[in-house]
């Protein structure tokens, strides 16, 4: 007979995992609205998005410390210790590439991205949105199953976890756009470097989310 994965524990390290995917989620829409400031040209608060992005990155990496720190040498799991390291390294992941886009954009000016490109960069990012808010629904539900080990649970984990590759699969397409129309347009150096550049830090946001699935997936597999 399986021994509940939660009795095994005074406090579930899934607990910390749904804790710094909200942590994730958070920054997310923070994101999203320092884009569309960004985009906006008379937009003022962008360095306040930025800043408040920094400072989710710093609490999420306080959850990361905490959920290492309760998983000692020689703590019984029913999942491998470096399978779960490795999910919450890609959730991680996540955040900082976030972070690194604001980092990149303010290099260049508010108004930096050309008026041509304006429309394809705002449907890339909201193609990263979407996976980053399904990855806190993932582990919640991952919770649920093993807490149950119940088959019917472990298919609802695995069908979010398709959920996940097909939407990395369309940040993949706008990414990809962005890249054909920077190419075909006539913008100077710097502007095809900084807008290449940028589409694959942000694209790297859905990558990180879909890796992350994938672990999840190595987790629930019997």
């Amino acid at each position: 007979m399986r021994i509940p994965f939660l009795s095994i524990f005074i406090t579930s390290p899934f607990e910390g995992l749904m804790e710094h995917a909200e942590r994730v989620k958070e920054c997310a829409w923070v994101f999203q609205q320092a884009m569309e400031c960004y985009v906006a040209e008379k937009c003022v608060r962008f360095e306040e998005f930025r800043t408040e992005v920094d400072k989710l990155e710093h609490e999420a990496d306080a959850v990361k410390r905490r959920i290492r720190g309760h998983l000692p040498k020689g703590t019984l799991l029913t999942v491998d210790k470096f399978q779960l390291f490795r999910y919450l390294r890609e959730q991680d992941s996540v955040l900082d590439s976030v972070q690194d886009a604001l980092d990149w954009l303010s290099y260049r000016p508010i108004g930096g991205i050309p008026k041509p490109l304006e429309k394809d960069v705002l449907l890339l990012v909201d193609s990263v949105i979407e996976p980053i808010e399904v990855l806190s629904q993932m582990v919640m539900e991952a919770k649920r199953y093993f807490e149950s080990f119940s088959e019917k649970q472990r298919v609802v984990v695995k069908n979010i976890i398709r959920k996940l590759r097909r939407f990395e699969h369309e940040s993949d397409h706008y990414e990809e756009a962005i890249k054909k129309k920077v190419f075909a347009g006539e913008f100077d150096p710097v502007a095809v470097f900084h807008m290449i550049r940028l589409a694959e830090i942000i694209g790297a946001i859905a990558d990180h989310a879909e890796n992350a699935g994938d672990m999840m997936r190595a987790m629930v597999a019997k």
